[in-house]
């Protein structure tokens, strides 16, 4: 690891906490604080990818099972917990309501509408479209269940908003701004985030949904707008579908 003295730059090969030169105390060099983001991030990345194999494997393997569904849950939450509390203090201050006002919680709310929506008519039209008329329908899919809309709202609109915002725009953004761009940050959080929903036709608009997040969390610095609007637009979609599941 290398460390270096700030005060009369004495170099150590290993790790002190003051230097043994002048007494001053010893901190982590730029390079070595880049290397652990970079390792932070590619073993982020990694966890995202076989997390995803597992859930493809068991939802190939245990269709339609609530203990399944839940430990898929509880196991994704596990992961991002364990990678917030690697640097914490940082992820905390994202929760703070410092800049967040009335005017944006406004556009927190009327966004989600005009992007389920959107979602709804016109990428639904193209899943139509490509899939000879077998759209998806979130609710009907927990209708193997009692009470199908309360876990159909639980694992729908409830948990990804606080679980996914914290994994993309909370944990991986934190780390890759260290290491790059603004810019790249939210084109990197938005892809991965679009990668892990499964659907190469559902990229069309997750892709560009978490471009709006993700400009959203550099903007402000805060997870509370991205949460917002994406528990909205999660919850209007699903309504639509049931509402459509109900009506013909």
């Amino acid at each position: 690891m290398e460390l270096s003295c700030k005060l009369c730059h004495a170099a150590f090969e290993t790790e002190v906490k003051f230097c043994s030169q002048c007494g001053t105390a010893v901190g982590k060099t730029t390079t070595t604080t880049k290397i652990k983001n970079v390792n932070t991030i590619i073993g982020f990345y990694i966890a995202m990818l076989v997390f995803i194999v597992l859930v493809y494997y068991v939802e190939l393997t245990f269709p339609f099972n609530l203990e399944a569904d839940i430990l898929v849950e509880i196991g994704f939450a596990c992961i991002v917990v364990g990678f917030a509390s690697l640097n914490l203090k940082p992820l905390l201050k994202l929760y703070s309501f410092d800049n967040v006002n009335l005017k944006l919680i406004g556009f927190s709310i009327i966004t989600p509408i005009i992007t389920s929506f959107f979602v709804y008519f016109f990428i639904e039209f193209v899943n139509y479209l490509f899939s000879a008329g077998d759209v998806a329908n979130y609710y009907e899919s927990y209708l193997y269940l009692n009470h199908p809309l309360f876990w159909a709202i639980l694992f729908t609109a409830i948990t990804p908003p606080i679980i996914e915002e914290l994994a993309f725009r909370g944990v991986l953004f934190n780390q890759l701004k260290q290491v790059t761009t603004d810019k790249l940050t939210i084109v990197a959080t938005a892809f991965l985030f679009a990668l892990i929903h499964f659907s190469v036709l559902s990229f069309l608009w997750i892709f560009p949904f978490g471009l709006l997040l993700g400009y959203l969390r550099s903007r402000y610095n805060t997870l509370w707008l991205g949460m917002i609007i994406h528990f909205l637009h999660n919850l209007i979609v699903l309504m639509l579908d049931y509402y459509n599941f109900y009506s013909f």
